[in-house]
């Protein structure tokens, strides 16, 4: 699979451009906190992470037969956008998006990040010139990307062979497979390689890897 075949480029956000596992290992601590439940490590939140995120809540100790996931949820959320200006991108990641921008290659966002929150996050951190489309969900709860992503890939218009989707979870596989593209994953975002390693042997391990992958 050689990224200098393809014309479009559709990226993750979260994980996969911007660095944020450990911020929200940090944020989910303290929502755990809240409820007298016990820490999560990096490790723990890389095992369990996963989409839907109600499932992932579950697997870390909240019980939804006590307590309505919304609030939770939300508590996270007022966490994460709280303190969001902290977090990095990746390293390399403005050198990546300016290579394939300078050979022509069409790049995409698609996110399970509310939409108005991943248009003002993207150009906070001065990246959302690089990008034909910026397309997220309609809420804060991190559902599917299929829908969405089937209308991304009905505004770029071209042959699905000539698209690769680029993500950092098992969920970025399944949608990829949904949208009938190629997908290429990272394990420097949420979910570990071995996880990932179940759904695709297409797997890098830092971001700035992909210039292998260029001619």
């Amino acid at each position: 699979m050689l990224l200098h075949k393809k014309k479009h480029i559709i990226w993750d956000w979260n994980g996969t451009l911007l660095n944020d596992t450990y911020y929200c290992v940090t944020c989910m601590n303290k929502v755990l906190g809240n409820y007298q439940l016990k820490n999560i490590s990096i490790d723990t939140y890389k095992k369990h992470f996963t989409f839907p995120v109600k499932d992932y809540y579950k697997a870390i100790g909240f019980d939804f037969e006590r307590i309505d996931f919304e609030k939770p949820a939300q508590e996270f959320i007022n966490e994460y956008y709280s303190g969001i200006t902290s977090v990095k991108l990746h390293k390399g990641c403005h050198d990546i998006l300016n290579t394939f921008e300078q050979k022509g290659v069409k790049q995409h966002v698609l996110s399970a990040m509310e939409h108005n929150m991943l248009v003002e996050s993207l150009s906070n951190f001065g990246i959302d010139y690089y990008f034909e489309n910026i397309t997220g969900i309609s809420d804060h709860y991190a559902h599917s990307k299929v829908d969405v992503g089937k209308k991304l890939i009905s505004e770029i218009g071209c042959s699905t062979d000539d698209i690769i989707m680029i993500g950092d979870t098992i969920h970025d596989y399944e949608v990829a497979h949904n949208l009938e593209i190629d997908c290429l994953l990272i394990s420097s975002g949420h979910q570990s390689h071995e996880r990932l390693a179940t759904v695709t042997s297409n797997i890098i391990s830092e971001l700035s890897e992909l210039k292998m992958f260029i001619d």
